[in-house]
């Protein structure tokens, strides 16, 4: 490893935005451990590991791996996750529990399997890919909005409480990017018998759109090379198009009652 590397953990890497950031990182002189439930062969010489963030033991062998191999981890990207779409009211127990165990307790594991060991060198950086819909309620995407939402809070706090120890806790904020996320995206059983039928079809269609259009995963990729490479990095950074970034400042500055409108009529289409 030269001087300079870093040792660096990153879920969810067997593709998308994950892959982008294990091979863009490998390219520039990382360390890198790409981290998924299937083991891939990368370019750049990622090193494959295998991992379910749902399962508390695959958590903890792989970091153990990491550690017994490295003897440290510098930086924890927390990338792994998917989502479902449905309506709030469609969405079963079950399915909402298995979003939220991969996009929020996932990362809460694999957070607490590395915290000891970098609280031990003093040092670390944890980064947690949320997503804009963790800024911005979507329609029809509810449960895996609210999975990112709490990975903001949770950042947040995380933040606070790992600062004296020397660990940085920052969140990337993708907007819409062209990867396999848009396929895998599962729609609730429900859906296809719901009342909410035609709304949610229309409002599918014009996020499949986005996505389709969005950006390359590697926007994300070097928006991470330069938290890595800032010295005291702040707690948020957006990736993605401009537009996208506008919509969360309207957020902040109008009233709720004036930016629903233009979220819901976004996602209607044409309807």
């Amino acid at each position: 490893m030269r001087s300079g590397s870093k040792v660096v953990l990153i879920t969810g890497a067997a593709s998308g935005i994950g892959r982008a950031c294990a091979e863009h990182l490998a390219a520039r002189g990382h360390l890198v451990y790409g981290a998924d439930r299937e083991l891939v062969e990368y370019g750049r010489a990622v090193r494959p590991l295998f991992v379910d963030v749902d399962d508390d033991v695959a958590v903890h062998t792989a970091v153990n791996r990491v550690l017994e191999e490295q003897g440290r981890i510098d930086v924890l990207v927390n990338n792994a996750g998917f989502g479902i779409a449905g309506a709030i009211e469609d969405s079963s127990m079950e399915e909402s529990r298995a979003q939220m165990e991969t996009n929020f307790f996932g990362p809460l594991r694999m957070i607490q399997a590395v915290l000891p060991h970098m609280r031990a060198q003093g040092s670390g950086l944890i980064v947690n890919v949320a997503s804009i819909g963790g800024l911005i309620a979507l329609p029809y995407q509810g449960v895996y909005s609210a999975s990112k939402f709490a990975l903001e809070g949770l950042s947040e706090a995380l933040r606070m409480e790992v600062e004296p120890f020397g660990i940085e806790v920052v969140l990337i904020e993708p907007a819409d990017c062209r990867t396999g996320f848009t396929a895998a995206r599962r729609q609730v059983e429900a859906a296809a018998t719901s009342v909410y039928r035609d709304d949610f079809a229309a409002s599918l269609a014009v996020i499949e759109a986005d996505e389709d259009h969005g950006a390359d995963p590697r926007v994300v990729a070097r928006r991470l090379d330069q938290v890595m490479n800032t010295a005291s990095p702040r707690l948020r950074y957006m990736a993605g198009a401009p537009t996208e970034r506008l919509a969360v400042l309207l957020k902040r500055i109008l009233p709720y009652r004036w930016f629903a409108p233009i979220i819901h009529g976004h996602y209607r289409g044409s309807r």
